[in-house]
């Protein structure tokens, strides 16, 4: 962000907040839609059955524990390139 004057800065702050949200969003959606399919199999009542209510607890678990784990090594990565003096992306 150096060089830019105040004004450049919070409307490239300000992108990145909303290019951040939306990617929320589109995890959150891809999380709800995955566990939906995998666990969700009776609609013959309006509540989830404790078997149903498992999965989804299981499977929200398992999605959020392995983005966290992809974005640790994304940044173990990363940090590895950088300090190579390899550019990211190259």
């Amino acid at each position: 962000m150096e060089g830019l004057n105040a004004s450049e800065q919070r409307e490239l702050e300000s992108r990145m907040q909303r290019k951040q949200m939306k990617e929320f969003m589109n995890m959150y959606s891809r999380l709800v839609q995955k566990c939906f399919d995998d666990c969700v199999n009776d609609f013959t009542t309006k509540s989830l059955p404790s078997k149903e209510e498992g999965c989804v607890m299981r499977c929200v678990d398992k999605y959020l524990k392995g983005s966290e784990r992809l974005g640790q090594r994304f940044q173990e990565q990363n940090a590895a390139m950088m300090q190579s003096g390899q550019m990211p992306g190259r």
